[in-house]
């Protein structure tokens, strides 16, 4: 608004009066008033925020607390490792839902709110940015939205209406997130991108009309299903134009290629198809929001077979998935937040399951590791032949091969040509006993910068299957697996079409319909849940040295019969 313009009269009687009134400077230095600090811009805050740590089921989990998804209560030590560890933010996904009261005030427990309060204090005590936000209500009662509008609205409404009071003075390392995977029930994706609209806009109206920091606070939108295809990201661009808001940011999540995410549908590697998935989502998520100025936070990232365990995906596969995941995140300017539901930092012990996967997505923050595209020799009993792994340097310079600390000879021990390391019969001579299979030496490739590649030489030869019977409950294949490794088993009956689950392949997902251990391969009752009665399934298992094994199970009822093939 402007202001009157005032005569020079009018300013010179105004001066005189004033410096009346004043008390000599001698007796009174008056400090001009503190200016407001300006907010930082959206893009600043989430650049600050790389990279982050979801705390994952725990406050979001579905239950009595915070354990009831086998988590231990959540310490200031554990938040005070997550800063430690390099992470500059948290986001803490928390389920709201049943703990508030009923309609029409849907009132937060005031203790649960506390608590999560709590924790976020503790992160930003720590100077840990916080993305807070609405978590697995997306499932238990948001997706409703479409056939019960009103009541559905009035519980977003009055649930960020009360965190948006609660949080309105938190320093605006403080951002909020309207809800997580966002979906809808019974209608199409375009009538589910109005309605997140709709929900987006209503998150947006209540924590701006809020006051307090929340005026300016950054406030984080989802994609329907935080997917990353165009036409979701075009639904969400279309409603950061209408809100107009500087202080807004977009979220996706990614969790790979789905066969091999989970290792399903030969989906074994992280291959061609694998990547072109990877590169498309970052491209579309860049020239679509950070190429014109909106900020991108990828909410959650990771492999989804991981919900199991981390050896769904073979341990080199999935180096090559995280060290291309940081780069390409890096070059697009997107904010990462790692998804750890306890798989990975322990909670209590604060050590990290896998430190080879660690140190390759940490590294990953800030430059790029070569990697090859195997870290697996097999060195078969009686045919020590030289063997080639291809490198993959990403603009690293391979410096050398070592073995315990002990560098390695070129030329002796290896020839490198262009990205291809040939491992000398000579050296697979001396590092292999043909009498004693498994792995039996680990060599390291080190290059110019990143963490260094590590190569298993494992000597292995068939596994042998034995005969067993059991029940569709509980199956377990006798098997000698003689050094080898399981990747993947296909299932097909006698007329050639695909048996078990998942009916459009006859490869079947790993750890859920089969699973290795010391010395059986178990049959999962979901695999026999969707298997003809009467009718031979013939098991094809595909080993890691490449080599395959045949063996027939038979269900009768809930009696089943294996038959090692001749």
């Amino acid at each position: 608004m402007r202001l009157p313009r005032r005569t020079a009269a009018a300013l010179a009687a105004g001066l005189l009066s004033s410096l009346a009134a004043a008390p000599s400077a001698a007796a009174h230095d008056p400090q001009p008033p503190a200016r407001p600090t300006p907010a930082p811009t959206a893009e600043q805050t989430v650049k600050a925020m790389q990279p982050g740590w979801n705390l994952g089921n725990s406050f979001d989990a579905v239950g009595a607390d915070e354990t009831a998804w086998g988590n231990p209560v959540v310490t200031r030590d554990l938040i005070r490792e997550v800063a430690d560890q390099g992470f500059r933010s948290i986001r803490l996904p928390v389920t709201w839902g049943q703990h508030e009261g009923p309609a029409p005030d849907h009132t937060i427990d005031p203790a649960f709110l506390d608590r999560v309060e709590q924790v976020v204090d503790w992160a930003l005590d720590e100077d840990l940015y916080v993305l807070l936000n609405v978590h697995h209500d997306s499932w238990t009662w948001a997706h409703e939205l479409p056939s019960r509008p009103d009541e559905v609205t009035a519980q977003f409404t009055a649930t960020w209406e009360q965190l948006a009071d609660r949080f309105r003075d938190a320093p605006r390392t403080l951002t909020f997130e309207s809800l997580n995977e966002p979906q809808f029930a019974g209608v199409d994706d375009a009538q589910g991108d109005a309605l997140l609209h709709d929900l987006n806009a209503a998150f947006h109206d209540v924590v701006r009309s809020s006051g307090g920091n929340n005026a300016d606070r950054l406030l984080v939108l989802p994609t329907l299903h935080t997917n990353a295809g165009q036409e979701r990201l075009d639904a969400l661009d279309a409603t950061l134009a209408e809100l107009d808001d500087p202080q807004l940011a977009a979220t996706v999540h990614y969790y790979g290629y789905w066969p091999f995410s989970v290792n399903v549908a030969g989906g074994t590697r992280f291959d061609d198809v694998a990547l072109a998935d990877m590169t498309g989502t970052f491209d579309r998520v860049r020239s679509t929001f950070v190429d014109q100025g909106v900020p991108v936070i990828l909410g959650e990232y990771g492999l989804l077979g991981f919900d199991r365990h981390t050896g769904t995906i073979e341990q080199g596969e999935k180096l090559r998935f995280f060290e291309e995941l940081g780069h390409q995140a890096r070059s697009a300017g997107v904010t990462t937040m790692l998804w750890d539901n306890g798989q990975h930092l322990g909670r209590a012990s604060f050590s990290w399951s896998d430190d080879a996967l660690w140190h390759q997505i940490s590294s990953s923050w800030r430059t790029r590791s070569g990697t090859a595209t195997t870290d697996q020799i097999f060195v078969r009993p009686g045919e020590r032949t030289a063997q080639t792994v291809t490198l993959e340097p990403h603009g690293t310079r391979f410096t050398g091969l070592w073995l315990e600390g002990r560098r390695l000879q070129p030329q002796r021990d290896y020839v490198l040509a262009g990205t291809d390391l040939t491992l000398t019969t000579a050296l697979l001579d001396r590092l292999t006993d043909e009498g004693r299979f498994g792995e039996q030496a680990e060599l390291t490739a080190r290059f110019s910068r990143g963490v260094p590649w590590t190569i298993d030489v494992v000597v292995a030869d068939t596994p042998v299957l034995g005969g067993a019977t059991g029940t569709t409950d509980a199956f377990s294949i006798p098997t000698d697996f003689r050094g080898d490794r399981l990747a993947t088993m296909e299932a097909r009956y006698d007329d050639g079409t695909n048996a078990g689950p998942h009916g459009w392949t006859s490869f079947k997902e790993f750890d859920v319909a089969f699973a290795p251990e010391d010395d059986a391969i178990l049959l999962r009752p979901a695999f026999f849940a969707e298997v003809t009665d009467g009718a031979p399934v013939t098991l094809t298992f595909h080993f890691w040295s490449g080599d395959t094994v045949e063996y027939t199970v038979t269900r009768d009822g809930a009696a089943v019969i294996g038959t090692a093939a001749r």
